[in-house]
């Protein structure tokens, strides 16, 4: 399974960014989706996730109204609409894999994992 994550930046306090990741080497079907965040010094935590089959989703307390999360079963692709950011929202980015069961939000649950986008906001 290989997964391409894309759309990382620099931005201001308020801005908007996309996050695209996109699975291959696997069927997507009962998949499920996470994204997180690691911030330097920080654990890595879980920001959203969807259950690809259902369309189910989670988010963070820290995010919940800014950012949303969905697929494009076309492209097996997840997005993260990440809206009205904050300094700190700054961090890498991962997306990564969960296979089969329900959402999780413990990194350990996932499988597979991209390579990172660096989000930064500044004030």
């Amino acid at each position: 399974v290989q997964l391409q994550a894309s759309g990382g930046g620099l931005v201001h306090t308020g801005d908007s960014l996309r996050l695209s990741c996109a699975v291959s080497g696997r069927a997507v079907g009962d998949i499920i989706m996470g994204w997180f965040r690691q911030a330097p010094g920080k654990e890595r935590d879980i920001v959203s996730a969807i259950s690809w089959s259902s369309g189910s989703t989670y988010y963070a307390d820290s995010v919940k109204g800014r950012f949303t999360i969905s697929r494009d079963n076309a492209k097996n692709t997840v997005y993260l609409q990440m809206n009205s950011l904050k300094p700190e929202d700054t961090a890498v980015y991962y997306c990564a894999v969960g296979v089969s069961g329900a959402i999780a939000t413990t990194a350990g649950f996932y499988r597979y994992w991209g390579q990172g986008t660096l989000v930064t906001v500044s004030s």
